[in-house]
C-alpha cells in the first residue's frame, strides 16, 4: 500500500474542519499527513458511537485502503445476509441479498457501524491533531487574509481555512452561505430511527414490513446486540414544525402507523421512549457553489446524496480524500477549491441521483407498486431478473465512477 508523500511548508497552514463524523475526520487525517495545522472542532461531546450500519464501497473501499483502515474495517463488517419483505398481514413474502438492492459487490462492499467507522476514523488522530469536543463556530469573519472564528465556549482563535464538514444541516453552511433552505431538496419521506432490545436473538439480517408510502423496518446486527429500528413514510411537506418538538416528532411518527400487526406495536413503543432517537427528512443539498472566500464544505454539507443513495458515507469519504489533496498541491487555496469543486460536482451529482431512480421495491408509495413488488417476492426467479438490470449495473459503475488521484507531489 502506499501513501501521498509531502514536503511541508515552514509555516504549515492552519485549518479549522467543523464536525467529527465522517468527513471531518477523514479531512484531518490526509491534511495532517501533508503538513496542515489541523483543529477539530465538534458541538458533542466525543465521538459518536453506536449508530446503523452504512456502506462503503466503489472508490471509497479505495480510499480507506490508503489509509490502512481496511483490515480494521474488514474485522468490524457486519455482513448482513439477507433482507426479508413482509405483507400488510407481518407474513414473510420473499427475500433478497443486500447487494441484489444497493447493486453493491459481495465480497468487496464493506457494511460498518457508524460508530465503528468514526472510531476507526479519529483512532490515528488521537495523538496528532487538535479536537475541540462540547463547542462549535459561533461566528467566524472572513477578511480575505485569514478567518476569525469565535467559538460558543468563547474562544477566539484564527485560521487560514475553514471547512465545513458537520452535515446536512450545516451550521457553517448556514454561516457563509446563508439559510438552508434554498440549498434544500426535499425528497418526499420522514423517517425514525432508534434502537431496541434484540428480544427474538436476530442477527445479519433485516425485515422490512411495507404498506403504499410506509415502512417499518427492523435491522439486526449479532444477537446479543440491539437492533434497529425505522419508520419511514412519505409526506408532501416537510413536518418543519416537529423538528423544535421531540414529543411532536414521536405523536407525528406514531400516528403513521396505527397497525396492530407483526412488529409494528413494538416499534412505535420503542421509538417513543428510545434515548436515542434519530428524526428528519430524507433530502439532499443542491448548491451552485461550495466555497466562499477561505471557507469551503465537504461531505453532506456540501452535497447531501440522502440515505436513499445507500453512498452518503462513501461519497464523504472521497470527497475528503480529494480536498484534503487539491489544498495540498495548490498554493492558492482558490485554486484548491475550484479543483476540488471541478472533480468531485459531477460524481456527486450522479450519486445522488441515484435516490431519485428505481426505489419502488424498498419504499414503495401505491398499492399498486405495493401489489407489483409483492408479486415479484414471491417468484424467486423474476426478482432476480427484476433486479439484474441495466440500471443495477449503472449503480455499481457510479460508485467506482471517480478515478482516484495519486497526488504524490505536494507543496
Amino acid at each position: 500500500m502506499t501513501h501521498p508523500t509531502s514536503t511541508p511548508t515552514s509555516a504549515p497552514r492552519r485549518v479549522l474542519i467543523s464536525g467529527a463524523s465522517i468527513a471531518g475526520p477523514s479531512l484531518a487525517y490526509w491534511l495532517d499527513r501533508y503538513g496542515f495545522e489541523v483543529t477539530v472542532v465538534e458541538k458533542a461531546g466525543a465521538v459518536r458511537g453506536g449508530g446503523y450500519a452504512i456502506d462503503i464501497r466503489g472508490t471509497a473501499r479505495e480510499v480507506v485502503d490508503r489509509m490502512g483502515l481496511l483490515p480494521r474495517l474488514r474485522e468490524a463488517h457486519i455482513d448482513t445476509r439477507r433482507i426479508s419483505f413482509l405483507d400488510a398481514a407481518g407474513d414473510t413474502i420473499g427475500a433478497v441479498r443486500p447487494e441484489q438492492l444497493t447493486g453493491g459487490e459481495s465480497g468487496q462492499d464493506l457494511e460498518v457501524r457508524r460508530g465503528d467507522l468514526a472510531d476507526a476514523l479519529y483512532a490515528p488522530l488521537r495523538d496528532r491533531v487538535e479536537f475541540l469536543f462540547g463547542d462549535s463556530i459561533a461566528t467566524l469573519d472572513d477578511d480575505g487574509n485569514a478567518v476569525h472564528v469565535v467559538l460558543d465556549s468563547g474562544t477566539h482563535r484564527t485560521f487560514d481555512l475553514v471547512i465545513g464538514a458537520d452535515g446536512l444541516h450545516s451550521h457553517t453552511r448556514r454561516l457563509v452561505f446563508g439559510p438552508e433552505e434554498p440549498f434544500h431538496h426535499y425528497l418526499g419521506h420522514v423517517f425514525a430511527g432508534f434502537s431496541l432490545p434484540n428480544e427474538l436473538g436476530l442477527a445479519h439480517e433485516a425485515f422490512i414490513w411495507s404498506e403504499p408510502g410506509r415502512s417499518a423496518v427492523v435491522y439486526a446486527y449479532e444477537p446479543s446486540e440491539p437492533v434497529h429500528g425505522f419508520l419511514t413514510f412519505v409526506r408532501d411537506t416537510p413536518p418543519f414544525e416537529a423538528f423544535r418538538d421531540p414529543r411532536a416528532q414521536r405523536d407525528l411518527v406514531a400516528s403513521q402507523f396505527p397497525e396492530q400487526v407483526w412488529q409494528v406495536p413494538r416499534l412505535v413503543a420503542a421509538m417513543r421512549t428510545a434515548e436515542d432517537l434519530f428524526f428528519d427528512i430524507v433530502s439532499q443539498i443542491h448548491m451552485p457553489a461550495w466555497s466562499h472566500g477561505r471557507v469551503t464544505l465537504v461531505g453532506d454539507a456540501a452535497h447531501a446524496t440522502s440515505f436513499l443513495s445507500g453512498q452518503g458515507s462513501s461519497v464523504a469519504l472521497i470527497g475528503a480524500y480529494v480536498l484534503a489533496g487539491e489544498l495540498a498541491t495548490h498554493a492558492d487555496h482558490t485554486e484548491a477549491f475550484a479543483a476540488y469543486e471541478r472533480r468531485m460536482r459531477p460524481f456527486a451529482e450522479r450519486n445522488q441521483a441515484l435516490a431519485t431512480t428505481g426505489g419502488t421495491i424498498v419504499t414503495p408509495t401505491t398499492r399498486a407498486q405495493v401489489d407489483a413488488r409483492n408479486a415479484l417476492l414471491r417468484d424467486p426467479e423474476a426478482m432476480a431478473k427484476e433486479l439484474a438490470t441495466a440500471e443495477a449495473e449503472a449503480r455499481r459503475a457510479t460508485h467506482s465512477s471517480l478515478t482516484l488521484p495519486e497526488y504524490t507531489t505536494a507543496l
